[in-house]
This record gives structure tokens, C-alpha cells and sequence, in this order.
């Protein structure tokens, strides 16, 4: 009796399966091919079953996945990511930050920067604005476009710790609630078009954060805060945990060996917000209510855009390699340019391609 072989790969947090004609982890008799067709379903909704929120790095290796051919990172034929309908960000795209904690200037300045550079078109290449290009093929029902603009709009800093030091998921929309009624310039409500994003400062925890979070999105809730609002939280882990979230500008612990790199602006922990704040502005963008661009059967748990490509910084990324990423004169690792500072930002999927794409990729 003949047997299929179905391998499955680790691509950071999702996977990838294909047939291989030697056995490996998984063998099923070719002999009932209609328990197959049942069974894959069953392992895809497996496999995107919780939503990938944070990567987290393993042993570094440099084998590519994919034979010969180093562009089609992350690609797969089983991955199916879907349309459902449901509203993305076409209107010019306002990203409000809530500064919450203490902050230094410098880094508000970073973050800024980095937002301000997705749509600027004069930026050196390999630029912020050529990796948005990729979020821009996403388009609604009626064929519209995700903006080409994206920009900082009024900001607000909480500087008191008004819920705390340490929140749950609930108060994060809480202190959303306290932004946008403050008695005093309180954020616009600007629920069409608004990015509401909530950083916390390297001595405030977050619900889950490095245990499985980074980053994450949602949408408000009006019983809490009054308004249905599209919104993302991320942390500076430059104190809690810089090896999980500010990777690879810091390495965990249980990776003798592996060495940090240079991050591109002097700041580890604001350098690895950057990729996580492009990662959620990326999936608010193209997802802003949970119900229009994801993979997987179960909206509670959607697999987007940039979960798909987690880790993925460079051509030849894949499994537990960054990819090809860049090196500046002093000796800083960056994959991208903005206006006035580079970044390294991971990629994104493209649903035209069916891979993962960046505008530093070696073979465009």
C-alpha cells in the first residue's frame, strides 16, 4: 500500500504543509483519499486556531525552505486568506497615539517618524512607504483601495498611569475612553478612518504581554467607551522582555550563541515597537472590525496579513531565519527607509503573489 507523506514546516508561528515522498511526521494511507479531503480542514483550522500575536525566535539557521529559489517566503498553497465583506480603511488613515506611561521625547520622535514615512513617497529605497505598497492591493467590496495615506494626527500623553501599571485587555479600552473624553483637547472620534493607538512604556504590563503578546488589535467596545473604534495596543519590552519583542535587537535567554544586532535608531526597545506597530497598523488597515481580510474558518481568531509573515525581515526568510536584512556604516541592522530614519519592519502577505513581500526583497 502506498502511503502520503505530509510534512509540516514551522514558519515562525503558522505552518505550511506540503507532500513529500519520504516519510517524516505524519503518514495517512492513500487508500481513502475522502478522509484526507475531510482532514485537511480540520488540521488548517488546527494550525489557525489562535490568533499569532507574537514570534517568538528559535535557533538561527540559514537553510532555505524552499530549495533553490529564495522568493517565495513564507508561500503556500494551503494558505487561503479571504475577503469576508466586511469595511477596510480606504479614507485617509489617522493614527492617534495615547502615550501612557513615561516617555522620552527622542522616542516619541522615532515612532512619529515611522508612522509619518508609510506614506512618503520620496523616502530612499528600499522604503516604509514601498512595504505599505503591498498593503495598499487589499481592497473592499467595491474595489477600493486601502489609503495611501497614512498620518499622525492629534496625540495624547497619560503620563500618571491613570488605570495603572499593570492592565488587563478591558481597561486598555478604558484608558481609549479616557483619551477621547478628556475634559481637556480630547481625541478627535473618527471612527471611518482612525487609528487609535495605545503605547505603553517599558514599566507598564500588559495582559498576556511576552507571554504571547507583543501586539494587539481590536475594536472598541461602546459599552466602555461609547464608540465602535479601531484600535492596537503595543509595549516597549525593553525592560520585561526585549529577547521576545524587540527581537532580534535583543536575544532571549534560552538561545546560547545567538547575538543581538545593532538597532537602526540607538533605542532597543522603541526599535521593536516599530515592527510590531507596523505589523497592527497593517491588520487594523486591511481587518479593522475582525470581519473583512483573514485565513482561517473562526473570526474570533483571525491568521492576517502580518501574521502570516511573522519573523520574515529579507529574502530567504523563512522557519527561523530573518532573511537577507541591510547593513549601515555604523554597523546597524535595518530592512527599510523612512523620511528621516531607517527601520526594520517585517513583511507582509501578498494576496495577489500568495507570499510574503518587502520592498528590500533581492529578486523585484
Amino acid at each position: 500500500m502506498q502511503n502520503i507523506f505530509i510534512t509540516i514546516y514551522p514558519i515562525q508561528s503558522n505552518f505550511t504543509l506540503t507532500t513529500q515522498p519520504n516519510p517524516t511526521l505524519l503518514t495517512i494511507p492513500s487508500a481513502v483519499p475522502a478522509i484526507m479531503s475531510q482532514l485537511a480542514p480540520l488540521i488548517l483550522t488546527l494550525f489557525f486556531a489562535a490568533p499569532v500575536l507574537c514570534w517568538r525566535p528559535w535557533p538561527n539557521s540559514t537553510d532555505s525552505l524552499y530549495g533553490g529559489s529564495k522568493k517565495y517566503e513564507g508561500s503556500s498553497e494551503f494558505v487561503h486568506l479571504k475577503y469576508h465583506m466586511g469595511p477596510v480603511l480606504t479614507a485617509n488613515i489617522t493614527v492617534y497615539p495615547i502615550w501612557y506611561g513615561t516617555w522620552k521625547s527622542s522616542q516619541k520622535r522615532i515612532i512619529r517618524d515611522f508612522i509619518d514615512s508609510i506614506s512618503a513617497a520620496d523616502a530612499k529605497p528600499p522604503s516604509v512607504s514601498g512595504w505599505w505598497k503591498t498593503v495598499r492591493l487589499y481592497t473592499d467590496q467595491t474595489d477600493n483601495n486601502i489609503s495611501r495615506t497614512v498620518h499622525v494626527g492629534e496625540q495624547k500623553n497619560d503620563r500618571f498611569y491613570s488605570h495603572g501599571k499593570s492592565l488587563t485587555r478591558l481597561s486598555v479600552q478604558s484608558v481609549i475612553k479616557s483619551a477621547v473624553s478628556a475634559s481637556t483637547r480630547p481625541l478627535p472620534i473618527n471612527p471611518k478612518s482612525g487609528v487609535y493607538l495605545l503605547l505603553t512604556s517599558d514599566d507598564v504590563y500588559v495582559q498576556d504581554f511576552c507571554n504571547n503578546v507583543c501586539g494587539f488589535h481590536y475594536f472598541t467596545f461602546p459599552s466602555i467607551v461609547g464608540y465602535t473604534l479601531p484600535y492596537a495596543w503595543v509595549g516597549n519590552s525593553a525592560k520585561l522582555c526585549a529577547g521576545v519583542c524587540a527581537y532580534p535587537f535583543a536575544v532571549p535567554d534560552y538561545i546560547p550563541g545567538l547575538k543581538a544586532v545593532k538597532s537602526p535608531n540607538g533605542d532597543v526597545g522603541v526599535d521593536g515597537m516599530i515592527s510590531v506597530i507596523a505589523h497592527e497598523i497593517a491588520e487594523l488597515s486591511t481587518n479593522p472590525l475582525v470581519n473583512a481580510w483573514y485565513a482561517g474558518q473562526d473570526p474570533v481568531f483571525p491568521v492576517e496579513i502580518a501574521d502570516l509573515c511573522e519573523g520574515i525581515y529579507g529574502t530567504g526568510g523563512g522557519g527561523s531565519y530573518t532573511g537577507q536584512m541591510l547593513n549601515g556604516r555604523d554597523g546597524a541592522t535595518y530592512n527599510m527607509n523612512g523620511i528621516r530614519r531607517r527601520f526594520l519592519v517585517q513583511w507582509v502577505w501578498n494576496h495577489v503573489l500568495n507570499y510574503c513581500t518587502g520592498p528590500n526583497a533581492l529578486d523585484q
